[in-house]
């Protein structure tokens, strides 16, 4: 029997969160493949199957699943995109926003170290600062001029997070390509009139979109690079052509499904099938 279970967080429990799961999980029954879906513990590590698909950003038992499972995605792969500063650094090379490191502190109540204000003050106002670590907009914020920049740095002080040059042309809007098995397979485009930021949680909304061949490119090499069976690139619409904002090693396809009438989850279980049943076994 081909068995596999599919890993979320320890404490998902929004239906939001749990679509995607339940999704591919209906794809790969429908492959022959018997399929739970199981929250992160140590207890997996003693579980069987033939592989894991990790819904999860759990480095640490990523890692550790690794050692027995073949993981969609693969572990150093998902902590990658985890952490925006990594990714901005794995994709050297790539057309992306102009990028400026926060300093690491270990003590509270430090000013911001002037250095690093005035290396982000060089992006120009306004511009983009982002926590390392977060999902769906909610650790973006844009500050319009020094004393929002010194107000958030100052409170995001303790946590990794960069500066990134603001993209005028691409407020409120980007491009999201799925990219499974190394082919941008669909497309849609995000926008909002009333944030910079296109996320469909903050309220911006999405329509199908047909990517162009330089957005499949360059999605599909973003993907070769980062060593991704799976993700969403985010692409922001630069002047002189794309820029790629962040990659998401688990994109929800929930929306982009809907609006597109692609089915994103059977995609993704039939690579996974080919990559795992290779002989058919």
């Amino acid at each position: 029997m081909k068995r596999a279970f599919i890993v979320v967080n320890a404490y998902t429990s929004s239906p939001h969160e749990l679509n995607q799961p339940k999704r591919l999980q209906e794809e790969l029954l429908l492959l022959g493949v018997q399929t739970e879906i199981v929250k992160n513990s140590p207890a997996l590590l003693k579980h069987e199957g033939d592989f894991c698909v990790y819904f999860d950003k759990d480095k640490y038992y990523a890692r550790l699943l690794e050692r027995k499972f073949r993981l969609f995605n693969r572990a150093e792969a998902i902590e990658i995109c985890d952490d925006k500063m990594l990714t901005y650094l794995a994709l050297e090379g790539f057309p992306q926003p102009e990028t400026v490191s926060s300093l690491l502190c270990y003590s509270e109540g430090k000013e911001p170290s002037p250095d690093l204000i005035e290396r982000a003050e060089a992006l120009g106002y306004p511009l983009v600062v982002k926590e390392c670590f977060g999902s769906l907009g909610k650790q973006v914020y844009l500050a319009k001029d020094r004393g929002e920049l010194l107000s958030l740095s100052k409170r995001l002080q303790g946590k990794p997070h960069i500066y990134q040059k603001f993209i005028q042309e691409s407020a409120g809007r980007d491009l999201r390509v799925i990219v499974i098995g190394g082919k941008a397979v669909a497309a849609m485009k995000r926008s909002s009139e009333t944030d910079f930021r296109s996320n469909a949680e903050l309220g911006g909304r999405g329509e199908a979109a047909v990517p162009d061949e330089e957005a499949k490119m360059l999605s599909e090499e973003v993907a070769k690079r980062l060593g991704l069976d799976y993700c969403g690139v985010d692409l922001l619409f630069g002047r002189e052509g794309y820029l790629v904002c962040e990659v998401n090693s688990n994109a929800f396809f929930g929306t982009l499904e809907k609006v597109t009438n692609y089915n994103v989850a059977a995609d993704y279980a039939r690579h996974i099938v080919r990559e795992i049943y290779k002989n058919g076994n």
